[in-house]
């Protein structure tokens, strides 16, 4: 899928607004820009960025209602899916971290958060605090059973972890124990028929 078809896809699938598709441009040109002389993203994907990078991060806005609290992006690397979900939340309905401990990629994310007038934050690091967060995303960042146990660690009790995984998911998830912290759903990713979402609700 190239841009147009992806900006058809997120304003009238995923309510994406046209001020929010200027700004995902604006990222994304930033983005682009940035890579000729850093690897922030494969070479080999820039050329599919919109449904490889794009529509992949928004796809995950199908998954939080009407959310009000705190959305922690674990491992946002150039900011997928963190900035996109922030882009989205133009009206500032909830509050979005963004960690990250590279300080090449958080040179790049704190120039698009002044770029595009966003209010998310920016952290170094998921291990050195607590983290508080009613929704946990992640994309690429560790295997389910590490993100599992830094929910039960080091977050706060999320509500919610959403965590864009590709053919394995049911694998990693079946060597894991859930104990009775969490319930979860397997969901098709809009991008690629072999990758899944996989949605933990924190039933306790």
């Amino acid at each position: 899928m190239q841009e147009k078809e992806v900006i058809e896809i997120l304003i009238n699938k995923l309510n994406f607004k046209e001020p929010t598709i200027e700004k995902i441009i604006k990222f994304k040109n930033l983005l682009l820009d940035f890579n000729k002389k850093r690897n922030l993203i494969s070479k080999n994907s820039e050329r599919d960025i919109w449904s490889r990078h794009i529509l992949d991060s928004a796809q995950l806005v199908s998954y939080l209602g009407n959310f009000k609290g705190v959305l922690a992006d674990f491992g946002t690397g150039a900011g997928f899916p963190g900035i996109i979900i922030e882009i989205f939340n133009a009206t500032s309905q909830f509050h979005v971290k963004l960690y990250e401990k590279s300080p090449v990629k958080r040179k790049f994310l704190n120039k698009v958060l002044q770029a595009l007038s966003l209010k998310a934050e920016l952290y170094n690091n998921v291990y050195q605090d607590n983290v508080e967060a009613d929704i946990i995303v992640c994309r690429a960042f560790k295997k389910i059973d590490e993100i599992i146990k830094i929910s039960r660690e080091i977050a706060k009790k999320p509500r919610k972890i959403i965590i864009l995984k590709g053919r394995n998911a049911q694998a990693e998830i079946n060597t894991i124990s859930l104990g009775g912290d969490y319930s979860y759903k397997l969901e098709d990713s809009m991008t690629n028929n072999e990758s899944k979402i996989v949605v933990f609700t924190n039933i306790k």
